[in-house]
Parts: structure tokens; C-alpha cells; sequence
């Protein structure tokens, strides 16, 4: 229900995606640990609530990057973390899962934005930035699954979010079109404006769409770089969006649980500005890791409600 009423603005008004919770939580000083969702869930219910208030039109659960093998890639197999590792690690990600959906839901209802559906987010396996790591379509496609059908469960549509392959591509796409859940897609491109692999984005948006994706954006990359991208996925004929990388990667320490952080922020109204200007012909608007909730309420101000 909630997510059709979002559908419905298809074509009438944009929707305005909100911004990411894990750069936000670092710039507000808060310890990057278990994705924030034990010891800081509290901190990350009140970053989803100002993205609410910002009028985001959509809240997406902070669940990128988060699967089992983050965990799994500091030890030498299953067998050894079993040994060596803290009790819990292998069913750890299953439960962050449910955490994060359920902290949305919490957010959602306290800021008495009871119509602004939740889109489970489903990421790369490995580094969004790193297409050369991407696991093999099996791989990829039995993990991807397991994480769209805990999401499917608790979320009003499911968001493939920042695929810069196409192997990864096809198997998130058949993971969350098995759910028989609503879900969109969205791409992380490249200067050329193909996928960050280099791949064919046409290739990659059209499967999406052949197994039901809804709605197409490009992300991950710079204004001008999502902008090259985009006349691609529109060429597709559904809904299509932009949310550009809002600042300058900064990449964590070696301390695994350390997020990465995002540098040299534009200021928020000249940001709204120019991302508005450039997307008139969108359904969809949003910025990508770096933006704030000054960004959002700024983007607000620019994009008509529905």
C-alpha cells in the first residue's frame, strides 16, 4: 500500500530519495561498529528521523555494505572464525538485517511520517568502488538472496543500490524479483557513464527491467558523471533518477569497522541548485554518500511535493 502510493507520483512529482546514514553517523562523531545498529541504534533511528524531517519522500535501511561476508573476509574460512572468532559472527549480518529494518520502522513512526515507505537496501557484496571484486553470478546470487527475502519481509519495496557490474547486476536482480517484492535498481557508473566496470549499462538497466525493476537510477558518481548516464537508463522507458556522490571520498584506516568518511562537502543550497537544474526530466532525485540532511532539506525546497 505504502509503496503505491509512492508509485502513483510517477510522472506527477519527483521523489526525494533521503541520504545515507553511515557517513552521516561518522560525521557526527559516532564509532562506526556493527553498522551502529547495537551500541549507536539509537543515534541511527534519530539520522533516519532528520532525513524524514528533511522531507525526504522515501527512507532506505542502513544496511549498505551489510552482509555476512564483511565478517567472514577477516578469517581464513567458515571453520576458522568458528574457532577463533567472537560468538554469533556467523548469523551476525542475518540479525543487523532485521535490526536495521526494524529501526527504520521505529524512525518512521515517531516522526509521524506513517506514509513514507521503507526500501530495504541490498549492495554490493564487496566494495562499491572495487567492480574487479565482484563475486561469480552463483555466489552472488545465493548470498544476494538470502538478504532480499530477510528485507522483502519487513520493507515496502527493495532497493538494489550502486551495481557497477553486470554479473552482480543479474544476480540482485533475480534475488529480488524471486521475492515477487517491488523493487528499483540502481548503478554505479563511471566517467564514460557505463557501469563503473566499464560494462554496457544499457546491458545491465534492461535486464533490470525484463525481471520487473520499477524504477532506474544512476548513482555513485559525480553529478556530471550521472548525467552522462542517465539518457541511457531513460531510453528503457520507466522511471529513471539521479542521486550524484556528494564530496570527496575519504577512505577508512585499516581498522575494518571504520566507514569511510566524505571530504570537502558542497555547500547544501548551491548542491540542491545544481542537481535540480540538471534534473528536470527525472522521477526520482537524491544525492549519494557525502550528503547530509542539510543537502536533503535543501534538495526539498528545490523538488516539488507531490
Amino acid at each position: 500500500m505504502l509503496y503505491q502510493r509512492v508509485r502513483r507520483r510517477f510522472g506527477t512529482a519527483p521523489i526525494l530519495l533521503d541520504g545515507p546514514v553511515g557517513a552521516e553517523a561518522v560525521r557526527r562523531g559516532i564509532r562506526w561498529r556493527k553498522h551502529g545498529m547495537l551500541a549507536d541504534s539509537e543515534a541511527v533511528a534519530r539520522i533516519h528521523q532528520d532525513y524524514l524531517a528533511a522531507g525526504a519522500d522515501l527512507l532506505r535501511t542502513n544496511t549498505f555494505g551489510l552482509n555476512g561476508r564483511i565478517y567472514l573476509n577477516v578469517f581464513k574460512n567458515p571453520a576458522h572464525m568458528a574457532h577463533i572468532g567472537a560468538p554469533g559472527l556467523a548469523d551476525l549480518a542475518d540479525r543487523l538485517l532485521d535490526r536495521a529494518v526494524a529501526l527504520a520502522r521505529e524512525a518512521r513512526g515517531r516522526s509521524g511520517r506513517d506514509d513514507v515507505p521503507i526500501a530495504g537496501v541490498i549492495s554490493p557484496l564487496e566494495h562499491v568502488f572495487r567492480p574487479d571484486r565482484a563475486p561469480d553470478y552463483g555466489a552472488a546470487r545465493e548470498e544476494h538472496g538470502r538478504i532480499a527475502d530477510r528485507l522483502a519481509s519487513g520493507c515496502d519495496l527493495l532497493l538494489l543500490e550502486a551495481f557497477g557490474t553486470d554479473r552482480e547486476t543479474r544476480a540482485a536482480v533475480d534475488a529480488a524479483a524471486d521475492t515477487h517484492h517491488p523493487f528499483w535498481a540502481s548503478f554505479a557508473v563511471g566517467e564514460s557513464g557505463d557501469l563503473l566496470s566499464g560494462e554496457s549499462l544499457a546491458v545491465a538497466a534492461r535486464y533490470a527491467v525484463e525481471r520487473g525493476a520499477a524504477a532506474l537510477i544512476a548513482t555513485a558518481a559525480p553529478l556530471a558523471d550521472v548525467l552522462r548516464a542517465h539518457p541511457v537508463l531513460a531510453r528503457l522507458g520507466q522511471p529513471t533518477g539521479v542521486a550524484p556522490l556528494c564530496g570527496l571520498f575519504d577512505p577508512p584506516s585499516w581498522k575494518f569497522e571504520f566507514h569511510p568518511q566524505f571530504a570537502e562537502l558542497p555547500d547544501p543550497r548551491a548542491f540542491a541548485r545544481e542537481v535540480r537544474a540538471a534534473s528536470n526530466d527525472t522521477a526520482i532525485v537524491g544525492a549519494w554518500c557525502g550528503a547530509t540532511p542539510e543537502h536533503i532539506a535543501a534538495l526539498r525546497r528545490e523538488v516539488p511535493s507531490g
